[in-house]
């Protein structure tokens, strides 16, 4: 096995640092405050929560629903705990304080929701949480190592090569969903990990092997880990060395779990035989479903006077040994060490673009069905519009078709908003984990994007531009794939502005087909530029990306093509070919305002800039809004 300084193989687990390791975490007056909705008044979530756990324990945040458990784990992990809530109290790391960059590098948080990528392997989602998270001096060979090791250990490695799973594709079971998470989080190799419902719906016999694995894994390589679960069974609840109960956001017992029994029976709430004593105690502090909340009281009034008699308290905790100031000093260095020592942007960059590149080939919601929607589209356009004429009777379908190509193409972008809000999910997990920032993940997601859109706009263009019959030349072919395909970027880059910044499916569902529309309305076909009201030509004509690329294919087509009038020579457009019964197709770039000697790289660069601030907006967006 490779090692170095500051590494070393644990007997029942994976490879992780363990020198300078975090021997207690605790907390004092934890308070949280939040402005009532109703009444305008300060509400406290968390009232004076105090606790600790040291290396190598389990710690079990638990009470009835609503009492506070995620509000406090959330506080715990220095996470938002609520909208605009105000926290008070403090939080020690061996009885020392702690930045916040060097204490998310030390620490991690599995969430309630498995916000996993479908698409990949177990195996891959675990080696890309390490090539995100871990230095960069831990080579190949190490990094293997300890993803072999962590698949060992959480008793996942006969599913190493299984998809975790898609909507179109099954996967693994939900108890092996829990274990990967909690692996991915591990491979960074955290001193203090958090759990938010690590058993939430799992069976019986899922939940012990979870809770089990967890147990396992915090003894043989001396971790703190501190997990919210409700109701769990006896076998589940007596992996557990220390319990925190809660109800109504106070403290009705912290400490160990083996002095439970004693210490409830000292204050006249015997736990009986042969029951499940996390059901019991829960049944004793859920006051919301008994018309008399006087036994939760009780129970919280005889902790608070516990917590201030030391007596009582050393009873049921063992004295803490605090770590002497050189060990408290070894951990801060080896926290800022490591934050100096996390990946770079480009190292990032690539390894967020390689997951992408395997998410987008393998999920077909991504870009599969995207390229068969856009293939039936440009099959139907290509027959509706079959084999146009040049007499001018084919004029305006001309235009109509140009319109219909480019906006409905962008409109049909909408189909990636469940796409991109998954990817979302996965960044804001794996930010709040520490391991990067919305500038890597808006330029993978940009990038990943390109190849395909070429591509769809190849395939469209393919089918749809010679059934049309547009200007039969390579060179306006594949100015009017340019279009297409810059059409395309600003449309999803239009997606991912509007995703990052309401990030709920149907909210963004709805706000981009609205601004589609918008920008069909405005863009130059349905109303000419030339009469268009004064309030939509300044205020959105000029920034709908969809009006120069209108302008751009107009351009394109009309230019440098004529159109005969018929036998009657009655010209729809008055041009110099008149006398010769014939309509050059400038005469028909006038009529909507549009110069055929515009430069293309003119509307080229404005189409780039709009790009540019979506995408800039959409990095804003993200960087601003944490959840």
């Amino acid at each position: 096995m490779s090692t170095n300084r500051d590494t070393e193989k644990a007997d029942d687990g994976p490879l992780f640092l363990v020198n300078n390791t975090v021997q207690d975490f605790s907390w004092k007056g934890l308070t949280v405050t939040v402005k009532d909705r109703a009444t305008k008044e300060p509400r406290q979530l968390i009232s004076e929560i105090s606790g600790s756990v040291q290396q190598g324990e389990l710690l079990a945040l638990m009470g009835p629903s609503g009492c506070g458990k995620t509000t406090l784990l959330n506080v715990l992990a220095r996470r938002a705990a609520a909208s605009k809530a105000k926290v008070e109290g403090e939080c020690l790391v061996n009885n020392r304080k702690l930045d916040s960059e060097p204490f998310a590098r030390i620490t991690s948080y599995v969430e309630q929701e498995d916000a996993l990528i479908g698409s990949l392997t177990v195996e891959e989602t675990i080696r890309f949480a390490a090539d995100l998270s871990l230095p960069g001096d831990v080579s190949k060979c190490q990094r293997r190592e300890r993803i072999t090791t962590l698949l060992q250990a959480l008793g996942i490695q006969k599913q190493a090569k299984t998809l975790v799973g898609t909507p179109i594709r099954k996967g693994i079971s939900g108890g092996q969903k829990r274990r990967v998470s909690i692996a991915s989080q591990l491979v960074s190799c955290p001193k203090i990990l958090f759990l938010d419902e690590p058993t939430s719906g799992l069976d019986s016999t899922a939940s012990f092997e979870v809770i089990s694995y967890a147990k396992r894994l915090a003894v043989a390589n001396k971790l703190i880990i501190i997990a919210s679960i409700h109701q769990p069974s006896t076998a589940t609840f007596q992996l557990f060395d220390k319990l925190l109960l809660l109800s109504g956001g106070q403290t009705c017992y912290s400490g160990p779990v083996a002095s439970i029994e004693s210490y409830f029976g000292d204050i006249g709430f015997e736990i009986p035989a042969y029951t499940n004593p996390a059901e019991h105690l829960l049944d004793l502090v859920s006051a919301d479903f008994h018309g008399d909340s006087g036994e939760t009281r009780q129970i919280q009034q005889a902790w608070s006077q516990a917590a201030n008699n030391d007596s009582t308290l050393s009873k049921i905790n063992k004295p803490i040994q605090n770590p002497d100031r050189q060990q408290q000093k070894n951990l801060i260095l080896s926290a800022e060490e490591l934050v100096s020592r996390r990946p770079g942007l480009i190292s990032i960059t690539f390894s967020l673009l390689h997951r992408s590149w395997i998410k987008s080939y393998r999920d077909v919601v991504a870009y599969g069905i995207r390229i068969l929607m856009y293939m039936g589209l440009a099959i139907m356009m290509g027959t509706v519009w079959l084999r146009l004429s040049t007499s001018q009777e084919s004029i305006q379908p001309f235009v109509n078709a140009i319109f219909f190509g480019s906006a409905f193409m962008s409109f049909m972008a909408v189909a990636y908003v469940p796409a991109f809000l998954e990817d979302r999910a996965t960044f804001i997990k794996e930010r709040a984990n520490g391991m990067y920032g919305a500038t890597p993940f808006i330029i993978a997601n940009f990038l990943i994007g390109l190849p395909f859109l070429f591509l769809i706009s190849v395939l469209f263009s393919i089918v749809s531009y010679w059934l049309s019959n547009f200007q039969p030349t390579a060179t306006a072919f594949f100015t009017w794939v340019m279009w297409l395909f810059l059409d395309l970027v600003a449309a999803e880059s239009l997606v991912v502005l509007v995703s990052s910044l309401f990030p709920v499916f149907v909210i963004a569902l709805a706000l981009v087909a609205f601004a589609n529309g918008l920008w069909m309305s405005v863009g130059g076909f349905l109303v000419s530029p030339t009469i268009l009201n004064p309030f939509w030509k300044y205020v959105f004509h000029y920034i709908d990306y969809q009006s120069y690329v209108f302008q751009g294919m107009m351009i394109n087509e009309f230019k440098d093509r004529v159109y005969s009038c018929g036998s009657g020579c009655q010209c729809m457009y008055q041009t110099d070919l008149a006398a010769q019964c014939q309509i050059r197709g400038t005469g028909v770039l006038a009529t909507y305002g549009y110069n055929a000697e515009t430069k293309m790289g003119k509307l080229v660069g404005i189409l780039v800039g709009i790009i540019a601030v979506y995408r800039l907006l959409g990095w804003m967006a993200l960087y601003i809004r944490r959840t």
